[in-house]
């Protein structure tokens, strides 16, 4: 996704302490406002915790009590894979390590009278040591079928997919007979609880981040406006994108009352302090920018207080203000109300 950004203040703006009048006309002049601003930048909402949850064993699912999006508890069965070949090999496993548990205690029991008869010299000990070495290959043995006998109970386990953590379901990818595998993911889980707003930034950008203001955060979609977070919520990451020269920006968002309001993927503005101008965009007051059809324009009033419509390219609006793509340069004047600009130019 092309992360498109701006600097909203602390850039070239439109300041309002350049109003003047030319020919009648009330002007705003573009010049620099001053170092330091509000940078805003495109992000995306996304848990911090978010689990593919993946079948361990091969088999048909068989219990599948769950659907996308409903709210799971820790421990919660989402689906059971096809177990009985699982059960009778647990099943053989045990008989394996209780007939080695047999053949330890006849063993040891050879062992025990064996010491005793060599402890009286009644047995020499060729004898005893051979008595000595049935019992530790038995002691082996059983040793052996009780580790097999745990990890047949241990696979068989793995029929049963329960959640890692309590969470929602944000979707499952498969139904009831559908055969498994391991690791193919059967769903998605998350902790609503747990989100960020990642954002990537100019490195000019991050590198000049005021670490003692916080962040702003808007998520459209929600519908909750924007929020302050404190900048212990904010990380920036140590590496920066070969491609696009810029750096992830992760800000941690407080736990809201409805996960439905901040959901994974939604679209979100984040607007970082910034300790110097980052020039190259401006933003424009929407009503000195004159609309028709597909063309925008505003009135540039020249030296001598002539008023000439000019074409500009703009951008998102924030509020009452809209980005200034191209078509001005700094210094110059334009007429902040365009239909009395139009009029001057009729008459």
């Amino acid at each position: 996704m092309r992360k498109s950004m701006m600097a909203v203040s602390g850039l070239l703006l439109l300041g309002m302490v350049g109003l003047s009048t030319a020919a009648g006309l009330e002007t705003v002049q573009i010049q620099p406002a001053g170092e330091g601003g509000l940078y805003v930048a495109d992000g995306t909402v996304e848990a911090v915790r978010q689990s593919s949850i993946a079948a361990q064993v091969p088999g048909a699912i068989v219990a599948l009590p769950v659907r996308a999006g409903d709210r799971v508890r820790p421990g919660q069965l989402l689906a059971r894979i096809d177990e009985r070949v699982a059960r009778q090999e647990s099943a053989a496993r045990q008989a394996e390590s209780a007939s080695a548990d047999a053949e330890l205690h006849a063993a040891q029991g050879e062992f025990e009278r064996a010491r005793r008869l060599r402890d009286k010299q009644y047995l020499s000990q060729a004898a005893f040591d051979q008595a000595e070495a049935r019992f530790q290959s038995a002691l082996a043995r059983s040793q052996a079928a009780t580790a097999q006998s745990g990890a047949a109970q241990v696979e068989a386990g793995f029929h049963a997919l329960r959640s890692p953590y309590a969470g929602v379901l944000a979707s499952v990818d498969v139904a009831l007979g559908d055969m498994a595998s391991p690791g193919r993911p059967l769903m998605t889980l998350f902790d609503p609880d747990s989100m960020r707003v990642v954002a990537a930034v100019p490195e000019s950008v991050a590198r000049d981040l005021d670490a003692a203001r916080p962040v702003s955060v808007d998520i459209p979609g929600s519908g909750s406006g924007a929020i302050e977070i404190a900048t212990r919520g904010v990380t920036v990451l140590p590496t920066a994108d070969p491609a696009t020269h810029t750096v992830e920006v992760r800000v941690a968002l407080p736990p809201a009352a409805e996960f439905e309001r901040r959901r994974p993927g939604m679209f979100a503005r984040v607007g970082f302090r910034s300790h110097v101008a980052q020039g190259g965009r401006w933003t424009l007051p929407l009503k000195v920018v004159l609309r028709r059809a597909e063309m925008s324009a505003v009135y540039v009033v020249g030296p001598d207080g002539k008023a000439m419509l000019r074409q500009v390219r703009v951008g998102r609006s924030f509020g009452d203000r809209i980005e200034l793509l191209a078509g001005l340069e700094p210094g110059e004047h334009v007429a902040v109300d365009p239909l009395a600009a139009a009029a001057g130019i009729a008459r």
